[in-house]
C-alpha cells in the first residue's frame, strides 16, 4: 500500500466515524469532548495534561474542559502541586453521560463488526495496533538517519557490534557474530549480489545497523544479519524500520524468505522478530557459523 491509497482510506474512515461532525453520534458532545470525558475517567487532568494526552494545542483543551464544566459533566479542585491550575474530575452526571455515550457507540461498531468474521476483526484490530505504534514511532525519529554502510563507517560499525555484544555477554571466544573475521570490513562484504547493509545515523555518530545477505548453503534464502543497536537508539522503534527495509530489499532481490539466528539473552531482538513474522525453527538452516546461536526463526515471503 502507498501513501496516497492509505491517506484515501483514512478520509473515508474519518468521515464513516463521523469525525467531521459538530457532535459525537447522536449526543450532544464533539469529538474532542468525547475523548476528553474518556481521558478523564481514566484520570483526572489540568489543562495543559489533556493537551498532551489527546495532542491538542493548551486553548483547545481549555475550550472544550470549559464546556463540559458548564455543563455540570466535569468539576474542578485545587492542583495541590500547582496553585496556579485546576484539576479536572468526572461529576456522576458526567460518567452517566460517559456510559452513555459508550453504549451507544458500542452498539454501532458491534453493528459494523457483525459484517466481518472473527479472523478479519482479529487482523483488523492488529493493524489497527501497529498503525498506531507506528505514528508514535515516526514521532520520534526526527534527525535520525538510515544510510547504506560506506568504508568510513567500518570502524564505528564494528565499535557498535563489540559494544552490543560485550553488553548482552556475546563473547569472541563462542560462534557469536561478534567473532566474524569481517567484522573491520563490512562494507567490502555486503557489496556482494544480494546483500546490502545499512547503518542508523544521528548527529554524524553511527548507533546502529543490520543488513541482509545470502543463506549459505540455501539458494532461494537470505539471512538477516548483524542488527545491533547502541542503547540510546532504542525505544524509537528505528531497529523495526532497519528490519522493514532489509525485508523489503530481499523481496526485491527474489528471496522466498529470510532467516535469522539469534540467542535468548536478545530478548528485545526476538520479540520485534516475532512482530514482523519471523517464527522459530527447530533446526538450523544453512551454514552460518554461529553454532552458539541458539535461537533460530525464518519468515517465508
Amino acid at each position: 500500500m502507498d501513501a496516497n491509497t492509505l491517506r484515501q482510506l483514512s478520509r473515508q474512515l474519518v468521515r464513516h466515524l463521523g469525525m467531521l461532525d459538530s457532535q459525537c453520534g447522536n449526543m450532544a458532545l464533539s469529538p474532542v469532548q468525547a475523548h476528553t470525558l474518556i481521558e478523564l475517567a481514566d484520570h483526572p487532568a489540568t489543562v495543559n495534561e489533556m493537551a498532551v494526552r489527546l495532542q491538542v494545542d493548551k486553548s483547545n483543551a481549555s475550550r472544550n474542559l470549559a464546556m463540559l464544566l458548564n455543563q455540570q459533566w466535569v468539576e474542578t479542585q485545587p492542583n495541590p502541586q500547582d496553585g496556579r491550575s485546576q484539576i479536572y474530575q468526572l461529576t456522576a452526571q458526567g460518567m452517566q453521560k460517559l456510559e452513555a455515550l459508550h453504549d451507544a457507540l458500542n452498539g454501532q461498531v458491534d453493528a459494523w463488526l457483525a459484517q466481518m468474521d472473527d479472523d478479519e476483526a482479529a487482523q483488523l484490530g492488529r493493524s489497527l495496533a501497529r498503525y498506531s505504534k507506528s505514528i508514535q514511532a515516526a514521532a520520534k525519529q526526527d534527525g535520525y538517519v538510515i544510510r547504506p554502510l560506506t568504508p568510513l563507517d567500518n570502524a564505528a560499525t564494528a565499535a557498535v557490534i563489540r559494544r552490543v555484544s560485550a553488553e548482552y555477554g556475546l563473547t569472541t571466544d563462542k560462534g557469536y557474530g561478534v567473532a566474524d573475521p569481517i567484522l573491520d570490513r563490512m562494507s567490502e562484504v555486503y557489496q556482494a549480489d544480494g546483500s546490502a547493509y545499512w547503518v542508523i545515523e544521528y548527529q554524524r555518530r553511527i548507533l546502529g545497523g543490520g543488513g541482509i545477505a545470502p543463506l549459505a548453503g540455501e539458494a532461494t534464502l537470505c539471512e538477516l544479519q548483524k542488527m545491533y543497536f547502541l542503547p540510546e537508539l532504542r525505544g524509537r522503534g528505528l531497529a523495526r524500520k532497519l528490519a522493514v527495509k532489509a525485508l523489503r530489499f530481499a523481496r526485491a532481490q527474489g528471496y522466498r524468505g529470510c532467516y535469522l539466528e539469534t540467542t535468548a539473552n536478545l530478548g528485545e531482538a526476538i520479540a520485534l522478530y516475532e512482530s514482523l513474522g519471523f517464527v522459530q525453527i527447530p533446526q538450523a538452516l544453512g551454514s552460518t557459523g554461529h553454532d552458539a546461536c541458539e535461537v533460530r526463526m525464518l519468515k517465508t515471503f
